[in-house]
């Protein structure tokens, strides 16, 4: 296996055209799908190899074994894993990405993670002469499959965000720099907080109008017509209606997202009440066997408490 540096470094203001992409789980098949379809020469890696494969029959590129070899040659690489932990193990060590990396490419990261993780590893890519960006996204699951994401970045390199947001431009609907490295991850985490008080809102008003004998999709086109409205009574409304949960962004998910937001709050002096209490009800929701719910299940919480 080759080293990082016998690959030719990037040009200063080249769009990125050879892309690697590490990790390929709900949110990143679809995504590095999108970089295929838009004619990108991407490598793919996926701890779980045969996944890799499967991509490339799907999408062609091509697998790698490992990080390391995926990124050999890659002008941008982009991460989309678990949480902290998975990130490091795909960044980091003889076999990670960092170390398959020539001087003045690029590593994105799509991870929904801490601040923390965002900061330590820059500067670990700052040390080797990589750019690092971290780029958490918005839209769940049918944002990465229909290329309509939002993506908040945090990046110290104005010229590596602006050309890296040309290639995340081909799964996204919105690309935009918030700040230095880790305000991505804190940006994603105020849309978690905001997420989970409209989601409990919802979830109270529908079930207040059930018990009340209302026509509750009459109700939610009405006022979904006023100010009550948002993005989940629009996309999860009917569905928190009919008790369907089986699709969307999983309890579990959210959860490790709150735990972000808390810990982070505990740092910056922030107070965050609903946050810490809707927590405790996706923490009653994995309890009653909807771990892997959409994050809409707090209605069926509220039913299950109720009887229901």
């Amino acid at each position: 296996m080759s080293d990082a540096s016998s690959s030719p470094a990037p040009s200063a203001h080249a769009t990125p055209r050879r892309v690697a992409f590490l990790g390929l789980g709900v949110m990143g098949y679809p995504m590095a799908g999108h970089l295929a379809k838009a004619g990108l020469d991407v490598v793919v890696y996926n701890r779980t190899y045969a996944k890799a494969e499967r991509w490339v029959a799907e999408y062609g590129g091509r697998a790698a074994r490992t990080p390391r070899e995926a990124a050999q040659g890659a002008e941008l690489v982009l991460a989309c894993v678990g949480n902290d932990d998975d990130l490091r193990s795909v960044v980091l060590g003889e076999d990670g990405a960092f170390a398959g990396m020539a001087a003045g490419t690029t590593f994105a990261d799509h991870t929904t993670a801490s601040a923390n993780v965002a900061r330590e590893l820059a500067a670990v890519a700052a040390g080797r002469g990589l750019a690092f960006i971290d780029a958490p996204v918005s839209g769940g699951e049918a944002g990465a499959k229909n290329g309509k994401l939002t993506i908040m970045c945090g990046s110290d390199d104005t010229g590596a965000f602006e050309r890296a947001a040309t290639v995340l431009a081909h799964y996204a609907v919105a690309v935009t720099c918030v700040g230095a490295v880790g305000a991505g991850q804190l940006t994603k985490m105020v849309n978690q907080i905001c997420i989970a008080g409209v989601v409990q809102g919802l979830a109270e008003a529908i079930n207040f109008g059930e018990r009340a004998g209302l026509d509750m999709p009459r109700v939610l086109e009405v006022i979904g017509k006023g100010a009550a409205a948002s993005w989940q009574m629009d996309n999860r409304g009917k569905t928190m209606i009919e008790d369907k949960f089986d699709f969307g962004f999983a309890v579990d998910w959210m959860r490790k997202d709150l735990g972000f937001c808390l810990d982070e709050a505990k740092r910056n002096g922030a107070s965050l009440p609903l946050t810490a209490l809707v927590d405790q009800f996706y923490g009653d929701v994995q309890q009653l066997g909807g771990s892997r719910f959409d994050t809409s299940s707090l209605i069926w919480r509220l039913r299950k408490l109720a009887g229901k």
